[in-house]
């Protein structure tokens, strides 16, 4: 089992070229590990820690309804966003600066094989991250992703998760939000949920916070929860 990871920060990138990316990663991974099944190897295979930011983006997942995003093509123009039907689990959400989307590109073979509890853990890193500012987070029942006040009817969303995975290899992941603006969610039903809330860090704490120092306490907390050697 290799704990080894490869941590890059892309910053801010195009939503299509960070896919491109992903995409390329993910398959080297796979045929990592189908070169170990047909010659009998063991050979490590190779994980990735991605953490990038996007332009105005709306992505839907495959199991997701295009109704849930409230825009038309000239609306989407004039919030300058995109939008991508892509390969993950999940509905629609959104994707913008302030915003810190991470993507594992994980062999599980190395960790645990178990999707639920990948996601789980994933949502740990979240909670714990929030925790250390001081904002109590968990878990909405029935839905993935990272809720404040979960348990009464003002329940809100800070981080979304929506992931692909084959030959037990990882893809896509979550999205948190740090400094995002809000009002983009006002052109969605966010994960296809239309009677609960969003919010972010900012909002929540009542000014902007420093992105570079949540990456590093997320980071941390992935590390730590998942036993990742970490290596830039």
């Amino acid at each position: 089992m290799n704990k080894k990871v490869i941590f890059e920060d892309w910053g801010l990138m195009d939503y299509q070229v960070a896919w491109d990316r992903q995409e390329a990663l993910f398959a080297q991974v796979v045929a990592q590990k189908s070169a170990n099944r047909l010659a009998g190897t063991l050979s490590p295979t190779t994980n990735y820690l991605i953490f990038t930011e996007h332009p105005h983006v709306y992505t839907l997942g495959k199991s997701g309804k295009p109704e849930n995003l409230l825009l038309d093509e000239q609306g989407l123009k004039e919030k300058q966003a995109s939008f991508h039907k892509i390969n993950r689990g999940g509905d629609i959400t959104y994707h913008g600066p302030g915003q810190l989307v991470g993507y594992p590109i994980l062999d599980l073979d190395n960790f645990f094989t178990d999707i639920h509890l990948y996601l789980r853990t994933l949502e740990e890193a979240v909670i714990r991250t929030l925790a250390d500012y001081g904002i109590a987070a968990g878990r909405y029942p029935g839905y993935t992703g990272v809720w404040l006040d979960a348990d009464n009817d003002r329940a809100r969303k800070i981080c979304a998760l929506g992931v692909r995975a084959s030959r037990w290899v990882t893809m896509h992941g979550f999205a948190f939000n740090v400094n995002a603006d809000l009002d983009y969610f006002g052109n969605i039903v966010p994960c296809g949920i239309d009677d609960k809330d969003v919010t972010s860090m900012q909002r929540e704490l009542g000014a902007l916070q420093d992105i570079n120092a949540v990456k590093g306490r997320l980071k941390n907390h992935i590390a730590e929860l998942f036993g990742m050697e970490l290596s830039d």
